[in-house]
């Protein structure tokens, strides 16, 4: 984008802007003024309600006393929505310390005692009404396992051998999770090895949420997904707020959602993987 676009924001005392990564959705920015560094997200084509979700996510984060980007200025300009975040600068620190930190965020009570949040999840690919619903089920299955799974045969990515397997798994989940014990508390919603930092303080922060209420179960078990989460985080975790029996296997229900979004996202190169948890929801 042209140098004027960005002096058109509301940050004053910009002095430089480096392009930094962003993901997948957005084009990044580092912002350097003489108030700090900021970071800045744009998209494209989109209004100025596009980083609502977000804004609300990190909102509640917040809080929920859990340190993460606060928000400087969002809208729009010139037809690019933008986002404009607090920059937190990379140290090292302890996986205990994180351990407890997403313990902290998980004793956080949903405000409606219900499932879901007051923004949809927005992606590239699909997005979710996140609805606020009386259980789990609902919310999980309703809203994300099934038109995931619906989205998946339509693109044809899977055929009809796939999709009854997603039936004899889903009656597995719907099962399990009607005789699990659930209390609705604030989630990151994409607790993988790339959505956290230490700070050059050494304090663990979160970044990027996709926030909602929900079984506290569906973030840990994302973690497991990709790595990046250590013996000592898990241990410290459990220690603040200890699992109840039978996570192991109810992660494959999370970790089974999260591969068939990356393999709507992405491509076949996921279809082993969903295949495999499937397996193991059925086992």
């Amino acid at each position: 984008m042209a140098n004027s676009w960005f002096t058109q924001l509301p940050i004053p005392g910009l002095q430089a802007v480096v392009p930094v990564g962003g993901g997948d959705v957005n084009r990044a920015y580092r912002l350097d003024t003489t108030a700090g560094p900021r970071f800045l997200l744009t998209q494209p084509h989109q209004p100025a309600s596009f980083y609502a979700g977000e804004v609300a996510g990190l909102k509640a984060l917040a809080q929920a006393g859990v340190l993460a980007p606060r928000v400087v200025a969002t809208g729009v300009n010139a037809g690019t929505a933008y986002l404009v975040l607090t920059y937190l600068e990379r140290g090292r620190g302890s996986q205990a310390d994180l351990g407890r930190l997403v313990a902290k965020l998980h004793q956080f009570p949903s405000p409606t005692g219900q499932y879901g949040f007051d923004y949809p999840y927005v992606g590239t690919s699909i997005s979710f009404t996140n609805h606020w619903a009386a259980d789990w089920a609902t919310l999980f299955i309703g809203d994300r396992l099934d038109p995931l799974a619906a989205k998946l045969r339509r693109d044809g990515r899977w055929q009809a051998t796939e999709t009854a397997r997603y039936q004899q798994a889903r009656a597995v989940i719907v099962a399990a999770l009607a005789a699990h014990h659930t209390t609705p508390v604030l989630l990151h919603g994409d607790l993988w090895g790339g959505n956290y930092l230490f700070t050059t303080s050494g304090a663990p922060a979160l970044i990027d949420p996709a926030a909602f209420y929900g079984d506290r179960e569906f973030d840990l078990a994302i973690t497991t997904v990709f790595g990046g989460f250590d013996a000592a985080f898990y241990e410290a975790y459990q220690n603040a707020y200890p699992l109840a029996p039978g996570f192991a296997q109810r992660a494959h229900f999370y970790r089974l959602y999260y591969l068939m979004v990356h393999l709507d996202k992405f491509g076949g190169g996921y279809a082993a993987s969903v295949a495999a948890e499937l397996t193991a929801v059925l086992n």
